[in-house]
């Protein structure tokens, strides 16, 4: 493991003694509870359209079923 650290921090130029693979602290993140509702609200909104999607696709994949079942009984 020693080895490949040693090459990854040859390849980018970097001493290794100096190599540090780890983000320096906790991400910042400015956006206010309105903007997580707002955000929340969007996903409502597209899991609402799937749901009907699904069912129409469902339907079709039905229809296509009905209609090769009565094709081979005729």
């Amino acid at each position: 493991m020693k080895t490949l650290t040693t090459l990854f921090a040859a390849v980018a130029g970097i001493a290794p003694a100096a190599t540090a693979f780890a983000a320096s602290g906790a991400r910042e993140d400015n956006s206010g509870i309105y903007s997580t509702i707002f955000l929340g609200l969007c996903a409502l909104i597209v899991v609402g359209q799937l749901v009907p999607a699904v069912m129409v696709m469902l339907g079709f994949a039905k229809g296509i079923r009905k209609e090769t079942k009565a094709t081979e009984n005729a």
